[in-house]
């Protein structure tokens, strides 16, 4: 069954290489176990080697709860970032943190964030009464820091910003970001959400953990999903200041006892992998530059992404652009209004980006 699942994909790959034609009825009805999935930003080089024998090695403890392992996940954790163990909040969180400051708001409380971007944290403050923000980004495809800035009041419960942002990818100028970041983290909690930086090769210098350690009213969430291939596990963390990261546990997130026992030995065996993240990086850089490329000879403003996806502009709308790869197998997945002719496609395997970018110069030519 596998040999034969590999062959039809096979063949799907070469067919869009062949450049066929992209309407062919037949195939619409790709199977979705065949579809080329580039929708969700996921890493197709999979796990760590290590995280796949750290899961291996806990099969025969499914039967145990994970509160020992979760501990020993946050100690790690805290090394890492260099911070107090209780300022580490581990889960699902980005949620959870959203619906929790909108609780502990005024009715009407005001989460600001960049549009169009990823709108978890601040959806989920919806239900508590709290209004949804959005800022458009800059003519970069960028966080629009002095527009966020301008848009603070005392309504303003919480600012939310992605860096590398989604789904644009890019990244702000790092000294310019932790400016504006710990100027206005004076005024409302500002949450930085770090989920893509560490396929930049600038990382160290981009991330604002040290805004954390410096005790400014900041948030930075981490995620197991991305560079580290685990989003099947779905875990990541949140270094907070003492006060929320001690109000959130308290109110029942982040309870390391009730997490998924290989997701916490994945999670640990992967940061303790430096070789991993690195030639991940490196393979994932590639395969960008060769999008970046194939969309400066079709003439195609682009963003200069630094994530694990691209971002552009076609000439029709994005869900004509995702149908027409869609009938040949290759699922991209939503548009992202208001940029509605914008197109994001996650960065696959070598195989797959050939595939997909010569079925993308068919349509754009």
């Amino acid at each position: 069954m596998g040999a034969e699942s590999l062959n039809r994909r096979d063949c799907l790959i070469t067919s869009c290489l062949a450049l066929s034609g992209l309407a062919k009825p037949a195939a619409a009805s790709v199977a979705q176990s065949d579809l080329i999935r580039l929708s969700l930003n996921e890493n197709p080089f999979g796990p760590s080697p290590r995280a796949l024998a750290a899961v291996r090695d806990q099969l025969g403890e499914l039967c145990r709860y994970g509160g020992d392992l979760g501990a020993a996940l946050t100690e790690l954790l805290a090394l890492r970032e260099h911070v107090p163990d209780d300022q580490i909040v581990i889960g699902d969180i980005l949620k959870p943190l959203g619906l929790h400051l909108a609780q502990g708001a005024p009715l009407g409380a005001e989460f600001i964030y960049s549009e169009p971007g990823y709108a978890a944290l601040v959806d989920a403050a919806r239900p508590s009464g709290g209004v949804v923000v959005g800022v458009p980004l800059n003519s970069r495809l960028e966080n629009d820091l002095d527009a966020i800035a301008a848009k603070v009041s005392e309504r303003t419960r919480a600012i939310y910003l992605v860096n590398p942002h989604n789904p644009s990818g890019t990244v702000s100028d790092p000294a310019a970001f932790r400016a504006h970041v710990r100027a206005m983290s004076k005024q409302t909690a500002v949450i930085v959400d770090e989920a893509y930086l560490e396929f930049d090769p600038d990382f160290e210098k981009r991330t604002v953990m040290d805004l954390v350690r410096a005790g400014e009213n900041v948030v930075v969430f981490r995620t197991f999903d991305k560079m580290f291939g685990l989003a099947g596990l779905g875990l990541g963390y949140a270094a907070a200041p003492p006060a929320l990261a001690t109000s959130l546990k308290r109110a029942g997130f982040g309870r390391v006892d009730a997490l998924d026992r290989l997701a916490l030995v994945a999670a640990a065996a992967s940061i303790r992998d430096i070789d991993y993240v690195a030639t991940t990086r490196t393979k994932v850089a590639a395969e960008r530059d060769k999008w970046h490329q194939l969309l400066a000879s079709l003439k195609l403003r682009h963003s200069d992404s630094r994530a694990n996806f691209i971002f552009f502009e076609a000439d029709r709308p994005q869900t004509e652009i995702a149908a027409g790869l869609r009938s040949k197998g290759i699922d991209i997945g939503r548009a992202f209004p208001p940029l509605e002719r914008w197109v994001r496609i996650t960065i696959g395997l070598p195989q797959e980006n050939a595939a997909t970018r010569a079925a993308v110069a068919e349509l754009l030519r």
